[in-house]
């Protein structure tokens, strides 16, 4: 009998090289990373519901659903929005998981669809990050704009999106993007182009936390 061994991998796990690309000279303008061993639920409110499921994120979260878009820090998940009267619930893979947490919270009052292995999440940061998402991306990132904890449901190259902006670092801008798996590789080679002449950081893959 054929012994079956399965090793888990990322959707981006076959071309995500640590190392420099792009322009060599100098310092980096931006750093890209995969991340990984999450778990994401998307939530979607049931019909009448609405008021019933911001309470019970409240109570389950300490933090309620997000109305408009952003993203929200909330006990030990981040609470994305995604459209009207729906958001994602983003956790480290574990005990305690999104999913675990959010049957219980949203039992009656919304419908859960587990994504966890159905999306890649990259994370985009340093000096020149916007000037790169500029080439691809049509929204407006400047602060002023899109402050930290912005959140947009949006595509980049004909791709959809949801984008966010994280805790600054160093001073610098930090983008995360979440993108079906299956568009993971031909996103990562579009943004790999567009931020080339700035030079960037592939940095290894590493566990979102939130």
């Amino acid at each position: 009998m054929v012994e079956l061994n399965w090793n888990a991998t990322t959707p981006l796990s076959r071309i995500h090289a640590p190392g420099r690309h792009g322009v060599k000279e100098g310092s980096a303008g931006l750093a890209m990373a995969e991340l990984a061993d999450f778990e994401l639920v998307q939530v979607m409110v049931r019909r009448g519901q609405s008021s019933a499921v911001v309470q019970a994120c409240a109570e389950a979260f300490g933090k309620a659903a997000p109305a408009t878009p952003q993203a929200v820090s909330a006990d030990g998940v981040l609470l994305v929005w995604s459209g009207p009267d729906q958001f994602l619930v983003l956790s480290p893979r574990g005990p305690g998981s999104a999913m675990e947490r959010a049957r219980l919270a949203f039992a009656g009052t919304a419908s859960l669809s587990e994504q966890s292995d159905g999306r890649s999440l990259l994370s985009i940061s340093g000096a020149r990050a916007r000037d790169m998402l500029a080439k691809v991306c049509s929204l407006d990132l400047h602060p002023a704009a899109f402050p930290v904890g912005a959140a947009a449901a949006t595509s980049i190259d004909h791709t959809a999106v949801n984008l966010w902006r994280g805790e600054d670092h160093s001073g610098e801008a930090v983008f995360h993007l979440l993108v079906f798996a299956s568009f993971a590789e031909s996103l990562w080679r579009t943004l790999l182009d567009s931020g080339a002449e700035y030079g960037i950081a592939i940095d290894a893959a590493r566990a979102w936390q939130p």
